[in-house]
């Protein structure tokens, strides 16, 4: 086992994404100790933080894992953004080693859920049980579904941000829930988009995706329409007093929305869909880091 398979395995620059789910439930947590007295514990944030990286880095080892077993990560033409990490591919690990740093990655989580379940309520165990069943089942059996997607939006999206705020406030709250609805289209989206160059191989190994299921276009489609589902939903909610009004300034990378569906349109031309793809982690990042930092602003003016 080398650190350089380890590092390929773990896929490090997707990590941005749970630092950024981890920032955006805390945020949501400390903007409500501002407005409302309702308990932050800056430990708390960092320590959920550092849990959700190791949960998504278990993500992207699991989906390695059983890829690689399936023989689907032999067949799959890889991009910075979809196919694997070629770890096993590649030589750099073993299959078995690579389940072994997944379990690793379990063997971390445990000491920390239990922390938070102590500390913060057992009403955090539902939550951890969906999250860990997400993590298992989604490469062997839910990617099988006919529409999967939806997991990704879930498990990496709505969950980590109401997790986030729970091990502050110990309790669930709609207005934690609404915060983490952008999440949810986002990351949907971004499994979404990702699974286009990986049609032909996935339906080797029994995969049935959306651009599977309802083909390429259709699935183009339905990207567009969460895409701008995004911003329907930030603003609605601050129109109708459910998130402040600083978040608006997500609504920035509206402009970036705009060149991602025009090139998710034009899926046939591998390198405007990569251009996509590129243009969508941005997209999906800077959105819900400016979400993040208008629950801060509304914090910091109390408004």
């Amino acid at each position: 086992m080398t650190f350089k398979g380890i590092i390929t395995v773990i896929r490090i620059p997707f990590l941005i994404l749970a630092l950024t789910l981890g920032v955006l439930g805390a945020a949501v947590a400390w903007y409500e100790s501002r407005l409302f007295g309702s308990p932050f514990y800056f430990g708390y944030a960092l320590l959920a933080t550092f849990g959700l990286l190791v949960a998504h880095a278990g993500v992207n080892i699991f989906n390695d894992y059983f890829d690689a077993r399936s023989g689907l990560d032999y067949k799959t033409q890889r991009t910075p953004f979809s196919g694997g990490s070629g770890a096993a591919p590649t030589g750099q690990l073993t299959v078995s080693r690579i389940l072994w740093l997944g379990i690793a990655c379990f063997a971390i989580l445990i000491p920390i859920a239990w922390f938070f379940v102590v500390k913060s309520g057992w009403m955090l165990l539902p939550l951890l049980a969906a999250a860990a069943a997400l993590i298992v089942f989604y490469t062997p059996f839910i990617l099988k579904m006919g529409y999967p997607e939806w997991s990704p939006g879930l498990g990496l999206g709505i969950l980590p941000v109401m997790g986030a705020y729970f091990v502050h406030t110990g309790a669930y709250s709609m207005s934690a829930f609404i915060a983490s609805m952008p999440s949810f289209f986002l990351v949907h989206n971004l499994l979404l988009i990702n699974e286009f160059p990986d049609v032909e191989a996935d339906i080797t190994v029994g995969r049935r995706t959306l651009p599977i299921v309802a083909g390429k276009k259709n699935a183009a489609y339905f990207f567009s329409f969460f895409t701008v589902l995004v911003y329907c939903w930030v603003i609605g909610a601050v129109l109708f007093g459910s998130m402040p009004a600083f978040t608006l300034l997500s609504v920035l990378t509206f402009p970036i929305a705009v060149r991602v569906i025009k090139r998710a349109l034009r899926y046939d031309d591998r390198e405007t869909l990569l251009k996509a793809m590129s243009a969508n982690v941005l997209l999906v990042l800077l959105t819900q880091a400016l979400i993040a930092a208008g629950y801060i602003l509304s914090g910091i003016f109390k408004i």
